[in-house]
């Protein structure tokens, strides 16, 4: 059941809370995983069907004992047709509500630009693959931080598996631009977006879309003026909403996920409250990314 809004209610909701101060994460990287890290690696691109690591994922692996119960459990959770319908219902309450936003039209600006139809498709595919695979991210980091505060899942363990393709059919290079790959703009634009969202790193699909630097130039240009406005906190903190919603009551628990399980297993790697704070800073800031994505996307598709 859903309130005026589309969001759903019944849940014990957590606030949607940005650690002060930030903590310090420790991703470790697809490149310096190897053994059993690089299994876990390998399996959950492949369950998300995505061609990356989210830095939420990696940052959880620093702690080997706590990724090894939440991969345990969320596992055949991931696998499942209702996890994939959930996150296929978020993305499209998103792209519907964004609108509101009033994305301006940046096809014309990139023409002038003398960007061709082939390279401007590579950017409306690298978009839709954000588009799609922070879904998964999105809902998991919800679901760790309801666990790791204490609430358990209130879904049983019935969960038909999912076995088709949802990811989009696309093909386009991920080539991350890095701040030392980039010159002088490029760096400037990070460091804008970093102070304009209130992150510690640039998120890996800013880095994609930097690829394309006076593409992201623009497209940042006008998501800058839209990002911490009134209208984009309410459907960042409705999204929220959604994702603890479905963690507590509108998913099923077909790995027997606990807080008990995962509150001690990450106690063997470090203060419980270090990771907590961790997984508070991305369950803060997923739902800003998937919103944002989204406007890029409505970017491209404005008349």
């Amino acid at each position: 059941m859903n309130d005026t809004h589309g969001r759903p209610t019944g849940a014990a909701i957590l606030p949607r809370l940005k650690p002060e101060p930030l903590p310090r994460v420790h991703p470790v990287p697809e490149y310096a995983v190897e053994g059993q890290r690089k299994i876990w690696y390998e399996e959950l691109k492949h369950d998300f069907q995505v061609p990356w690591m989210g830095v939420v994922t990696m940052a959880y692996a620093h702690y080997p004992h706590f990724f090894a119960e939440l991969w345990r459990g969320l596992r055949p959770l991931v696998q499942s047709r209702p996890f994939v319908e959930a996150f296929q219902s978020n993305r499209a309450f998103v792209e519907d509500a964004v609108g509101e936003l009033r994305p301006p039209a940046i096809l014309a600006r990139l023409e002038r630009e003398g960007y061709a139809p082939r390279e401007i498709d590579n950017i409306r595919h690298m978009v839709e693959v954000f588009s799609h695979g922070n879904q998964p991210y999105v809902i998991v980091a919800a679901l760790t931080r309801f666990l790791l505060e204490g609430n358990d899942m209130a879904g049983d363990g019935a969960a038909p598996v999912f076995d088709e393709r949802h990811a989009p059919d696309v093909a386009v290079p991920f080539v991350l631009m890095e701040a030392h790959h980039g010159d002088e703009p490029t760096r400037a634009v990070y460091e804008d977006v970093k102070r304009v969202l209130g992150l510690p790193f640039v998120n890996t699909d800013y880095r994609a879309f930097a690829r394309w630097p006076s593409y992201w130039a623009a497209a940042w240009g006008d998501l800058r003026e839209a990002a911490g406005t009134p209208a984009h906190e309410a459907l960042c903190a409705s999204l929220h909403e959604r994702c603890l919603a479905q963690a507590a009551t509108l998913l099923p628990n077909p790995g027997a996920l606990s807080s008990g399980a995962l509150r001690a297993a990450a106690a063997k790697d470090a203060p419980l409250d270090e990771v907590i704070q961790m997984s508070r800073l991305f369950q803060w800031l997923l739902p800003g990314l998937i919103v944002n994505v989204a406007y890029l996307r409505a970017q491209l598709i404005a008349a």
